[in-house]
């Protein structure tokens, strides 16, 4: 799961027993090079799927980490991209790894639950971090994210089908999110990191509480499971005009 350039089981243990904010910055150097970073075929995918529906002006990586979503801002918008990130050392990274040419770029240390902007986006995106909010901050969360788009913006992210029961990978993400139940139980600060909390149908709901218009577009590239249903789809949330 991890290269040889990736972090060593001290450095994880050490940053699972911080905050989330110090333990990404402890992790951000080699976080390129473990298995949280979103996967290239993941981006190249929902790239694809926006710019079907674009061309955006001015964008939104939200908690934007090293800056690997930024490139799919790039790809789609006219105007100038945005990463809001709570880590320094995540944004550190970010800047040193962004590409020079397309539009320009910004980048602010901020709280994804108390965003530093008012309606200045056109397309908002968010990869792989949804796992670092509890269920109860879903309607805070989508909130500052409808606030901070212009009316008739987009707020788009990638949702895997959950797995399968008594899957390999059903056990491995139960066990993952019970070990980190454990932690937070005997250990503060709490580390927020739980895979299975983040269900389409709770995100579905609570982005239509949020004022948004909600579609659900299949990422072709990923397959269908045996039912017929996409193995991974992309969340089109849309701010009404």
């Amino acid at each position: 799961m991890f290269t040889p350039q990736g972090p060593t089981f001290r450095e994880l243990a050490v940053q699972a027993l911080s905050s989330v904010e110090h333990g990404y910055d402890l992790l951000a150097p080699k976080f390129d090079h473990t298995p949280f970073r979103t996967p290239d075929s993941v981006l190249r995918s929902v790239a694809r799927a926006l710019d079907r529906i674009g061309p955006f002006g001015s964008g939104l990586d939200l908690c934007c980490g090293t800056g690997a979503g930024m490139d799919v801002l790039r790809s789609v918008c006219r105007e100038r991209v945005t990463g809001v990130d709570i880590s320094a050392g995540m944004l550190g990274v970010a800047r040193d790894r962004a590409r020079r040419s397309g539009p320009p770029v910004a980048w602010v240390r901020g709280d994804a639950r108390a965003l530093p902007f008012g309606p200045a986006f056109d397309l908002v995106v968010s990869f792989g971090a949804f796992g670092h909010f509890l269920p109860r901050e879903l309607p805070g969360l989508f909130s500052q994210v409808h606030s901070v788009l212009r009316p008739g913006g987009t707020f788009a992210f990638p949702i895997g089908a959950p797995a399968r029961p008594g899957s390999r990978d059903y056990w491995t993400l139960l066990g993952f999110d019970a070990a980190m139940r454990v932690r937070n139980a005997v250990w503060r600060p709490p580390f927020v990191m739980y895979y299975r909390a983040f269900r389409l149908g709770d995100v579905r709901r609570e982005l239509v509480r949020a004022g948004f218009a909600v579609a659900l577009h299949p990422l072709p590239e990923f397959g269908r499971r045996p039912d017929g249903s996409p193995r991974c789809r992309m969340v089109v949330a849309t701010r009404p005009d």
